[in-house]
């Protein structure tokens, strides 16, 4: 197993691990911490008080993060006619019919979200072992299979993410990147904080939202304070 770097170590040190942050520090520190030379991503990673396993309990959505990710997502549409005109004209990176859900069906990946129109599904739908271990595979609960293909090609490049569950009850989602200020970060943060909260299942039982951390690509885990959900802007109080 490879080394953890110097600069990696000395972020660790500066880290408390007994210590549950305010999210508002926790990404200060985070963004301080950043080891890599590039505009690192900013994530979140949430483990839930529920059971997958359970149709009732599969949290899964999409928000509008207010500040974007800090990144273009590449969009195809599979789409005819006018709507095909459509998402051309709204920006989406590549768009078609048989001809590419052919292409993606022999593996073709290099995209980040996928959109279609309801009459396609029927072929898009035969697609799931290409698409739906990416998490691309269109969906109407996440917006990405209507007919309005334009304003689902306006939200994903607008900073549109997507989250969902997995078998583990973790939740990953991403709030930006580490040159984006603070209070952006702490603000998408709080956008998808608020939509997962609203998402809460019924049946879900004990602490919905059990621990938290906030990381950047390839730095260390910073424990946030779940607990934490109002006026997560203001500067922290002393401990």
């Amino acid at each position: 197993m490879a080394q953890h770097s110097k600069a990696y170590r000395a972020a660790v040190e500066t880290i408390d691990k007994d210590r549950i942050y305010a999210p508002l520090e926790a990404i200060r520190l985070a963004q301080k911490t950043s080891t890599i030379k590039y505009d690192a991503t900013v994530e979140v990673a949430f483990r839930l008080g529920v059971d997958p396993r359970k149709a009732d309990q599969m949290v899964r959505g999409t928000v509008l993060l207010p500040h974007g990710t800090g990144k273009t997502a590449r969009v195809l549409v599979f789409a005819n006619g006018e709507r095909a005109e459509q998402a051309r004209a709204a920006g989406a990176d590549e768009v078609g019919g048989d001809e590419l859900i052919e292409k993606v069906a022999a593996g073709y990946t290099d995209f980040d979200a996928a959109v279609a129109t309801p009459d396609l599904m029927g072929k898009v739908g035969r697609l799931g072992k290409v698409l739906g271990p990416r998490g691309l595979m269109p969906n109407p609960k996440t917006g990405t299979v209507t007919m309005d293909v334009a304003k689902a090609v306006n939200e994903i490049k607008g900073g549109k993410i997507e989250f969902r569950v997995d078998k583990h009850a973790n939740l990953h989602f991403i709030i930006g990147k580490v040159s984006f200020s603070d209070t952006a970060l702490v603000e998408n943060y709080a956008a998808a904080l608020e939509e997962i909260l609203r998402l809460k299942p019924a049946s879900s039982k004990g602490r919905y939202i059990a621990k938290a951390f906030v990381s950047t690509t390839m730095g260390p885990s910073i424990q946030l304070d779940q607990n934490k959900t109002r006026n997560l802007t203001v500067e922290d109080e002393e401990a």
